[in-house]
């Protein structure tokens, strides 16, 4: 079995795999209403909450697939990119149990892991695909050749589609997690309300700081009343603008590439217009689009583990190598 860990930015998570991608156990403690509260993740708070929960959710994990730590031959953990703090503690669990049963350590990196969701039982995606990635920290297009690589096509040149979401929620008094805030209102608006642009830059990049600014000068143009009975179109009018510039952007992608398959993976895969406006993608399962250890030990199947001891120089990274 190969033992993963998850501990990137608020989700504590461990999963059990088997070498062909069928999954064994899936644990995710979330974090999110202890986070709600500040209307965001607290980097500190998500450390020390880390080191509360990431112990139970292994034996949680081992218990679920009805193994013991004898029987994981590989362990995999996140190593970046994310929050270093909470990264730190998953990195420093997984180090302790590899080197207690001297296994080979496996670091994985959390974009990896993302694309890697589409590997698993029972239908894995093969290559070549295109992948539109977008999540709370990340949104970029990646051409993928073979499982375990990937060419970047377009980036965000500011915030993430994710974030994007988070910061339209705050600005619309709505709660935490925001994508998903969104999401369900929006479903009650009338998406065509409200004309938010987005930005159209060169090449096959995003930018969606133009609309958050935008949201936030309507909303601060409504009296409290108008903005209150207006929520749910504001929701629906924002929402559509940030998928049609997903969508759009990946459809050029994949003329540009000459792609017949189009994967959608990360938080924002969870959301319903999305999908729907996508409807010939293959989409990462609902249960793995946000973070969680089933990626990260997929992700690992094609990374070459460091052997024992060697790993325990290893150290995470908050941002993207490169």
């Amino acid at each position: 079995m190969i033992l993963g860990l998850e501990t990137s930015c608020d989700e504590t998570a461990a999963a059990l795999i088997s070498p062909e991608g069928q999954v064994l156990a899936d644990v995710v403690a979330s974090q999110s209403d202890l986070h709600g509260r500040y209307g965001g993740v607290v980097p500190e708070v998500a450390s020390r909450r880390h080191l509360e929960l990431v112990a139970p959710v292994v034996r949680e994990s081992l218990r679920e697939a009805q193994a013991e730590l004898a029987d994981v031959r590989t362990v995999a953990v996140t190593q970046g990119p994310g929050l270093i703090g909470a990264l730190l503690v998953g990195l420093s669990a997984a180090k302790g149990i590899a080197w207690a049963r001297r296994l080979p350590l496996t670091p994985v990196d959390h974009l990896a892991g993302h694309v890697a969701s589409l590997y698993l039982q029972p239908d894995p995606v093969e290559p070549p695909f295109l992948c539109l990635l977008a999540s709370g920290g990340h949104t970029l297009l990646l051409d993928v050749l073979e499982p375990g690589s990937r060419r970047v096509l377009g980036s965000t040149l500011d915030d993430a589609a994710g974030e994007a979401f988070d910061k339209g929620a705050r600005l619309l008094g709505l709660g935490y997690p925001g994508g998903a805030a969104i999401d369900r209102l929006a479903r009650e608006g009338d998406p065509e309300a409200f004309d938010f642009p987005v930005a159209r830059v060169d090449g096959l990049d995003f930018s969606f700081s133009g609309v958050k600014t935008a949201l936030l000068y309507v909303v601060r143009g409504l009296e409290p009343e108008e903005l209150e009975r207006r929520r749910a179109d504001l929701a629906a009018a924002y929402q559509r603008a940030i998928v049609r510039a997903l969508v759009e952007r990946t459809r050029q992608a994949a003329e540009a590439t000459g792609a017949s398959t189009i994967a959608v993976v990360g938080g924002v895969a969870a959301n319903s217009e999305l999908r729907a406006a996508l409807p010939d993608a293959v989409f990462a399962p609902l249960r793995l689009c946000t973070d969680n250890a089933v990626m990260i030990a997929s992700a690992a199947r094609f990374v070459t583990p460091v052997p024992w001891p060697d790993y325990l120089a290893l150290d995470a990274y908050a941002s993207a190598p490169g």
